[in-house]
């Protein structure tokens, strides 16, 4: 039998993957956007690079922290429930084991093969490693590669202040005169890249990922400098 190309995930690997992917790619699309539509609204009502840095910092460390634990939170809901399943499934295969080996036969002839050669695969599947092969086939988890919250938030929490110190240093660094323009340019150019990217590891259609997320953090920006021009016409 030939073996996979090295470069296509396989079982647990695609998961991990794909887990570290999500929080990633939503954590510096969050702190891109999320930031420059803060700095860029402040900018709208004020020109004061104190005020622009203090929003932007605020922001950062506020939208790090908050994807940090949110990831924490969701992620450490989703490997309790893998646990606890993986518990029941481990109870039941010590109290019913032929029971368990019947379900484990329908559910691979539900899959395509034969009643003889699901029962023979459930069988070599089950002497192999039991729990194994239940939860991969009736679970979909694998018991080698539980979710990690720990991972989660830190890639949350490092991407997103990586993403946000760009519209950040883009709006107090130039001259006041340019500053708007180069951080606008600055973060669709970041978003254009983090969009293509995280289609291109997802195999996804990289067009239309790319656009959609230009599309939204131009949108937040021209939202945020409306409201904050406003303000400032308001004199508030």
């Amino acid at each position: 039998m030939t073996a996979p190309p090295a470069h296509e995930p396989h079982g647990g690997a695609l998961g991990s993957r794909l887990n570290w992917l999500r929080a990633a790619v939503l954590g510096a699309n969050d702190g891109i956007v999320s930031t420059a539509g803060l700095v860029v609204g402040v900018a709208g009502a004020t020109e004061s690079q104190a005020a622009l840095l203090t929003a932007g910092l605020s922001g950062l460390l506020a939208g790090s922290l908050s994807m940090a634990a949110g990831e924490y939170v969701s992620v450490s809901v989703q490997r309790d429930s893998e646990t606890a399943a993986l518990a029941t499934e481990r109870r039941e295969l010590h109290e019913s084991p032929e029971a368990e080996l019947d379900e484990l036969t329908h559910l691979l002839t539900a899959r395509g093969l034969t009643p003889g050669v699901a029962r023979e695969a459930a069988v070599q599947l089950t002497e192999r490693d039991a729990l194994k092969a239940h939860a991969r086939v009736e679970l979909g988890i694998d018991p080698d590669d539980l979710t990690n919250p720990w991972h989660a938030a830190w890639a949350s929490f490092l991407a997103f202040t990586v993403g946000a110190l760009l519209p950040l240093l883009a709006i107090v660094l130039p001259p006041a005169s340019v500053r708007l323009w180069i951080t606008v340019a600055s973060v669709l150019a970041a978003l254009t890249l983090t969009g293509w990217w995280s289609a291109r590891l997802a195999a996804a259609p990289a067009p239309r990922a790319t656009l959609r997320t230009v599309a939204g953090g131009a949108l937040a920006m021209a939202v945020t400098y409306a409201a904050g021009s406003l303000l400032d016409v308001a004199g508030v």
